[in-house]
């Protein structure tokens, strides 16, 4: 079984240098309201320093008192919760698509859209969409606080400047400064991180890896990315690439990648790569379903590869079972190493379908040790397009409760006599 991080009692990770504030936000947005001494329970501290940190958490309009808890003999305990107008957005950049919601406090999706997008038509043109999503998403909500907002892009990020380095999927966005950008345009603190990196966090928190603190979230989209998480914190690595397992080699494989590379793994079983497979399949004749459907759409896609899949043609079967094989000698590398005790799959084409799991897992579960693999389970996650956009929220709520330990609180207000 996996050991939940939020049920390890908070004074046993690691302490936030900001002091107790930052983790008591952080229990009430991952437990929901509790009573004074459950909180001080989970931050391992006493009553009278609980009551100091959610008095100055009030003060500051942060956290509400209200409510009885159930009593625990004795006179029972106000709820202490998180306040009802906090909200953050959390927008997700895809290659092909983009995805922006709104939370509130709690990170429960309030509202969320989703569109198609194109990545390459450069900074300027997706940010400035990404900003009229978040108006629409953010536009029925009454006397809303907006906190902050989290970003996920496809390509390396300099985590500490906010900015894509050198992404090969990403013309025209190196150096691009998204999260100065982003802050201007919605005026509100903003971070950037890795779309995979979020989808990650999106799982651990709401998803199939809740109870999970130490696991692998695999992206298998138009890119294929690796969120690794290290005792429930997102492991970024020494540059902020660390995760980068599409371009992996693999085997003899000569295929170009747009890395200017050959052989990486996102060149054979990338979205993209997929999509070429399946059209020289329908091109030759291999495939007489996938040879129809070239010549009513004109082109072909990965989901088109799923479709034809599903209908039972055997060229589609056999590209997604190559596919699987692939991901699974890297991901039996991926597990000797790392040792985790979940690997969680998302992304397009993660909805192939059993074949692609399965095959994913037998390969996986032969080449690894058996030592590393006897507690292991591999999964599809189970928020969807909904992952990042939620992980990205996750990231504003840390950067607020970070900002405002640093935040004098305003002084008690003085009773008149």
């Amino acid at each position: 079984m996996f050991r939940a991080v939020e049920d390890m009692p908070v004074a046993s990770r690691n302490q936030s240098p900001q002091g107790s504030l930052p983790l008591l936000l952080a229990v009430l947005r991952d437990r929901g309201p509790l009573p004074l001494a459950a909180l001080g329970e989970y931050l391992g501290v006493s009553r009278s320093k609980v009551i100091q940190d959610v008095e100055t958490l009030v003060r500051q309009g942060v956290v509400t008192r209200g409510g009885r808890a159930p009593s625990r003999g004795g006179r029972p305990s106000s709820l202490v919760g998180l306040a009802p107008d906090l909200y953050y957005v959390g927008v997700d950049i895809g290659a092909t698509s983009l995805a922006v919601a709104v939370t509130n406090g709690y990170l429960d999706v309030i509202d969320f859209v989703e569109e198609e997008s194109d990545i390459r038509t450069g900074p300027h043109a997706v940010l400035g969409r990404a900003v009229q999503l978040v108006g629409k998403v953010t536009s029925g909500l009454r006397h809303p606080r907006l906190l902050g907002a989290g970003v996920g892009v496809p390509g390396p990020v300099s985590f500490r400047d906010g900015r894509p380095d050198a992404p090969p999927l990403m013309p025209g966005w190196d150096g691009f400064r998204v999260r100065d950008v982003l802050a201007q345009r919605l005026s509100v603190p903003v971070t950037v991180d890795n779309d995979v990196n979020i989808m990650a966090l999106g799982e651990m928190r709401k998803g199939v890896a809740r109870g999970a603190s130490n696991f692998m979230f695999i992206k298998v989209g138009t890119g294929i990315g690796c969120g690794i998480v290290v005792d429930g914190a997102i492991h970024r690595g020494a540059n902020g690439c660390a995760g980068d397992i599409g371009h992996i080699r693999v085997g003899s494989s000569t295929a170009p990648c747009h890395c200017g590379r050959i052989g990486c793994l996102e060149a054979e079983f990338g979205g993209a790569a997929l999509a070429q497979h399946a059209i020289r399949a329908a091109e030759t004749g291999e495939s007489p379903i996938l040879a129809e459907w070239l010549r009513e759409q004109g082109t072909l896609t990965a989901a088109d590869v799923g479709r034809a899949s599903a209908a039972g043609d055997q060229v589609s079967n056999a590209l997604i079972r190559q596919g699987g094989q692939l991901i699974g000698q890297v991901l039996a590398g991926l597990v000797n190493f790392f040792n985790p005790s979940l690997v969680v799959f998302g992304g397009g084409l993660a909805n192939l379908g059993h074949l692609l799991l399965a095959e994913i897992r037998s390969v996986t579960f032969n080449r690894s040790t058996p030592l590393a693999t006897s507690d292991l389970s591999i999964i599809v996650g189970e928020l969807g397009a909904q992952t990042g956009v939620v992980g990205a929220a996750l990231c504003a709520s840390e950067q607020f409760a970070a900002e405002i330990a640093m935040t004098p609180a305003p002084p008690p207000k003085e009773v008149e006599p």
